[in-house]
């Protein structure tokens, strides 16, 4: 069975577009005069842009884990696992484009180290710590690591892809086991870059600052909202009487990795708060001093609510099952996301001059509905179930 975009759902999205390119309008047509202007817009681009892409990336990732595990399961909801993947095309010409007006606005004091006074003795404006961290951290290197970033996951991307549609295709198992060897090595690449990414576009931008637990910290949280993503569209699809092969025990299992990835993200929160709170030292706990006194309650109540509603709502198999709880829990963990995100990109580049207004919510709606729009049309280009994967017997017949 095909999928087909309602006209419900494409008025919906052309309306999320809509209202957040109207209310983006208004909020730079009230702020463009404002000293912090490009600073909060290109703030909020690269929060949106990295917020959105990690939804995709995850998906990613979560593909290349099923393969090089070899998993049976997940057959059935194969298609929408390649659906949220199909945005990350987007979201790197999004990061790109971010990234780029940020280099040639020198940062536009997000990136302090892109600042070339930073990096200059005679400069009123120099700093000492960025200039023995310039050799790494410089626009050069920067935009090198970015690149084959990008570069990797789109070629693994497209690989993924192509394999896909051959393997509907011709059917048999050869594909299957390049796939299962290609996801083995992305497994080695994402481990590195997963981390290595996170200081680069995010842990940089409080340059002062570092924390051996943030990458670990930011892949939780790309990890727990892309498998919220899944189950959101993959409950949404069930309601609208597609994916007959898939049953409650494979809504469940995605539930279970929602309810997972919530732990672990919050251990990883709780671990680097902690430790860095323990020792108490001047130069780790700037950090959290800067959110703790502008954004307590977003930076405390995003934590709770990413580790108590999960932990209290989603503890038991039925509401693993459940498509009303998984909705409104769903709705709730990409939110606090979304917030852990513009916490950690806000404080260090806004401070205490950071707000919610038109623009934040205009940007944040604007993608959304793009987001959704790209992922219902994905949906649109193939089946809903693979057809000839050699695991899809078993997941048809998937019970727990």
């Amino acid at each position: 069975m095909e999928f087909k975009v309602t006209s419900k759902a494409k008025t919906l999205t052309l309306s999320m577009i809509i209202i957040g390119a109207v209310f983006l309008a208004i909020g730079i047509a009230t702020n463009a005069g404002d000293d912090h202007f490009l600073k909060r817009l290109l703030t909020n681009g690269l929060i949106n842009s990295f917020f959105f892409f990690s939804l995709a990336l995850g998906m990613l990732f979560f593909l290349a884990l099923q393969y090089a595990t070899e998993t049976g399961w997940y057959a059935a909801v194969k298609k929408v696992i390649e659906a949220i993947m199909g945005y990350l095309p987007y979201g790197i010409g999004f990061m790109v484009l971010v990234f780029f007006a940020l280099t040639i606005t020198d940062g536009a004091h997000i990136y302090g180290w892109m600042d070339p006074d930073t990096v200059d003795p005679t400069s009123h404006h120099y700093d000492p710590i960025i200039y023995a961290k310039s050799s790494y951290l410089n626009k050069g290197f920067f935009w090198l690591r970015t690149v084959v970033y990008l570069g990797v996951y789109a070629w693994f991307w497209i690989g993924y892809k192509k394999r896909s549609i051959e393997e509907d295709r011709v059917g048999g198992t050869e594909i299957h086991f390049k796939n299962y060897r290609k996801g083995a090595v992305f497994l080695v690449f994402f481990a590195v870059f997963s981390s290595t990414s996170s200081w680069d576009w995010i842990m940089s931008i409080d340059v002062h600052w570092f924390s051996t637990l943030f990458g670990w910290y930011t892949f939780a949280g790309i990890w727990c909202s892309s498998m919220t993503v899944l189950v959101l569209l993959t409950m949404y699809l069930k309601k609208q009487g597609y994916l007959p092969k898939v049953n409650e025990s494979h809504i469940h299992d995605i539930g279970k990795w929602v309810f997972a990835t919530s732990f672990l993200w919050s251990y990883l929160w709780f671990s680097q708060y902690m430790l860095i709170w323990y020792a108490n030292i001047g130069e780790e706990v700037i950090y959290y001093m800067m959110r703790i006194e502008n954004y307590k309650l977003m930076y405390f109540g995003m934590f709770f609510v990413n580790f108590a509603f999960p932990m209290l709502l989603l503890m038991s198999r039925d509401a693993k099952r459940h498509f009303g709880t998984l909705t409104v829990i769903g709705i709730i963990i990409l939110l606090g996301h979304w917030t852990d995100v513009y916490v950690m990109v806000s404080g260090g580049s806004m401070g205490a001059a950071a707000s919610i207004g038109f623009i934040e919510i205009g940007m944040l709606v604007l993608m959304a509905g793009f987001f959704i729009r790209v992922i219902l049309n994905n949906l649109t280009k193939g089946p809903l179930s693979p057809i000839n994967h050699p695991f899809l017997d078993e997941s048809i017949h998937h019970e727990i």
